[in-house]
């Protein structure tokens, strides 16, 4: 790929696990501007002409392709806004590969917002992993928002992992779906804070139609002074299934809110929520001292394995 330096590639390597040009479709964007773009036979990328973003269009019974679409910025005081929409095809099977790293080492903030809208026909499926990540040695904040919107035709699957990793100053994540019959949402999110960083989750999922299932899972670890602020709702407005579980482990003088939130206008609907938030287990960390770590190595093995 052209115009890649060091920095681009451990960023990429960070957020979507690129060492090389990847296989399939992709769209690589770097400080707001288009920098690598592959379609398939099978999946189109097109450029917006209205706004910044692409439409991702995966034709009918697609079966195991892959997307890739990351985001870096390594300029100090960018802001970039992103409109990406993805429609799959009925029948199809794809894996998306997007996140956003940033590397800021001046005095400005850096921000990426994004806002992806997933349009799923019948029996379509997806697999979908996004990663957050920041760096740098400067005093400017490093900004991510993301946006998602799903929706979710009959009988199509979602599967849907965010990860920040760590280096993100403040983040604000907005999700939004909604489920035709037997429409199945497994939503996992995986969130690490430290020092004086933010971080606002919120989720809203509406279950409209008959043996539509969703399944959410929060696990986050907030260190230093952070703040973490975790509120999913739920809606059954059918015969429908959902299951929301928030762990958090909370260290330093860090503060956890999980407000988990589940609302049935249907008397077939199924809701379960289950939040807990504690600290590490000392005994585990003597125990991994036993084979020869010291506290700080025997506690990263804990934050680790928590967050996997």
């Amino acid at each position: 790929m052209a115009n890649i330096n060091q920095t681009d590639r451990s960023l990429l390597e960070a957020v979507a696990d690129l060492h090389q040009v990847p296989e399939g479709a992709y769209n690589i964007r770097k400080n707001g501007q288009g920098l690598a773009r592959h379609s398939t036979a099978n999946i189109d990328i097109v450029q917006k002409t209205d706004k910044p973003g692409i439409d991702i269009r995966v034709k009918p019974g697609t079966q195991h392709e892959s997307i890739h679409i990351p985001v870096i910025l390594t300029e100090s005081g960018l802001s970039d806004m992103v409109y990406n929409d993805f429609y799959i095809g009925e029948g199809a099977d794809v894996l998306i590969i997007a996140g956003c790293g940033i590397h800021n080492c001046g005095d400005q903030r850096s921000q990426h917002d994004g806002i992806h809208s997933f349009h799923l026909a019948r029996g379509a499926r997806i697999r979908y992993v996004e990663k957050h990540y920041g760096e740098g040695n400067g005093s400017g904040e490093r900004i991510l928002n993301p946006r998602t919107i799903i929706e979710m035709e009959e009988n199509s699957v979602c599967e849907m992992e965010t990860v920040q990793i760590r280096g993100v100053d403040s983040t604000r994540r907005e999700t939004e779906a909604h489920l035709a019959a037997g429409a199945r949402l497994i939503l996992t999110e995986r969130l690490l804070t430290e020092g004086t960083q933010t971080a606002e989750s919120d989720v809203s999922i509406s279950l409209d139609g008959a043996d539509a299932v969703t399944q959410i899972v929060s696990r986050s670890i907030a260190r230093g002074h952070s703040l973490q602020v975790f509120h999913p709702v739920v809606i059954g407005n059918a015969p429908c299934r959902a299951h929301v579980q928030c762990d958090s482990m909370i260290m330093d003088t860090a503060s956890i809110r999980s407000i988990p939130e589940i609302r049935a206008n249907h008397s077939d609907a199924q809701l379960i929520h289950e939040a807990a938030i504690g600290k590490i287990n000392s005994d585990q960390i003597v125990k991994l001292m036993t084979f020869g770590m010291s506290e700080e190595e025997a506690e990263a093995v804990i934050v680790e394995n928590f967050l996997r």
